[in-house]
């Protein structure tokens, strides 16, 4: 019989990961591993065993080529005529966060369990977080 983690079992612990210097994909796919727990031993794809993650400096994400001048960013309003776009640079500069959580997003499920994993992704433009005594809590726990 094949066995299947239960919700009471699922030690979430937390990562810091510093986007510094780093692509944005690159990024997005180590955070997206993160979130979903692919990289733990219990991992099942219809159970939500992912941690906590914390992204530090995400002002300073690279990308490659000319996206800064070419990625565009839309959605819709819902409204007639409500197509709103910003290019990548106007995005990184208004709102730096945006971008990383716009690539986990899509690189997760669309769907509840999607969505409860992306609650989980804490992005910060800048190296300083809310979050050190449980990033610190979750390391103590994981080393004793």
């Amino acid at each position: 019989m094949t066995y299947s983690v239960k919700a009471s079992e699922v030690k979430r612990r937390w990562h810091v990961v510093d986007a510094s210097g780093k692509t944005l994909g690159r990024v997005a796919t180590e955070v997206a591993r993160l979130l979903e727990g692919k990289h733990k031993t219990i991992y099942s794809p219809h159970a939500d065993v992912g941690d906590f993650v914390v992204v530090i400096n995400a002002a300073k994400v690279r990308v490659t080529g000319k996206k800064r001048e070419d990625k565009i960013y839309r959605h819709h309003t819902q409204y007639p005529g409500g197509l709103r776009s910003i290019a990548y640079g106007d995005m990184m500069a208004r709102y730096p966060c945006r971008p990383i959580e716009i690539a986990v997003r899509g690189m997760l499920p669309h769907n509840s369990r999607g969505r409860a994993m992306a609650r989980r992704l804490k992005v910060y433009a800048g190296s300083t977080h809310p979050h050190e005594a449980q990033v610190k809590g979750s390391t103590e726990a994981s080393s004793g």
